[in-house]
């Protein structure tokens, strides 16, 4: 099964401190030595990334009962997905994820020093959604090759796709244990610095809305003007 290494992106602390729940802009005025720390972690952090992309291309063969079929066998239901996807031709089922090195020392620096741990934290949440973004352009860039259109990134946990339904399905179509990816029962992805995602790619696709217009958080996330900037489409 196909994966990227080459994935290039970028991050820095604005974004780490966003990760981590804070206004960039604010901090900035009141507490910058919370900068200084995240700066610190990014320096630290970098070299501990390991970011891979899994996944695979399958072709949508028809839709029913708020059911995509795929080719080789495989299925997604979602009422989301079909809702996106019905005139795509091909569906690409994606995780990303930066590797494991990034929470070991997360961990050992919770003991010690605690808040660069939860800086740390922040440069893993941040590094493993650059990655999806860079994903998206990486596919999105081939569909435009072929004058076709992508979809939004829809991802297990959004709205009428629950993380119980779509990640067993995902890590049924991808089996991610080829890069040391696993699936908890109550659905964590180990390492937690992981991302699932679906695209779809045709032709005459009806795209609507962004992302954030289908998380599950829309009406209490702070920086829905951040996330529909930097994830596609």
């Amino acid at each position: 099964m196909p994966i990227l290494q080459d994935i290039e992106f970028s991050i820095t602390a604005d974004q780490i401190l966003q990760a981590q729940g804070a206004n960039p802009a604010l901090i900035r005025k009141r507490k910058p030595n919370l900068v200084l720390t995240a700066e610190r972690a990014l320096a630290i952090g970098l070299p501990l990334l390991k970011p891979l992309v899994l996944y695979r291309e399958l072709e949508l063969e028809k839709v029913r009962h708020e059911t995509l079929i795929l080719s080789e066998g495989y299925t997604l239901k979602s009422q989301l997905l079909t809702q996106h996807l019905a005139y795509a031709k091909i569906i690409v089922v994606i995780l990303c994820s930066i590797g494991e090195k990034m929470e070991k020392e997360i961990a050992s620096l919770y003991d010690s020093d605690p808040v660069l741990g939860l800086a740390l934290d922040g440069v893993g949440s941040a590094a493993v959604e650059a990655l999806a973004n860079a994903t998206c352009k990486f596919f999105e860039a081939r569909a435009q090759e072929s004058k076709w259109q992508a979809s939004i990134p829809l991802s297990p946990g959004m709205t009428s796709w629950p993380v119980g339904e779509g990640q067993p399905e995902i890590f049924h179509i991808l089996d991610p244990s080829s890069i040391d990816v696993r699936l908890t029962s109550s659905y964590l992805m180990l390492p937690r610095k992981s991302l699932t995602m679906v695209l779809g790619f045709g032709p005459q696709l009806m795209i609507s809305g962004t992302t954030c217009s289908y998380c599950a958080m829309q009406e209490t996330c702070k920086y829905q003007d951040h996330y529909q900037e930097s994830i596609l489409p």
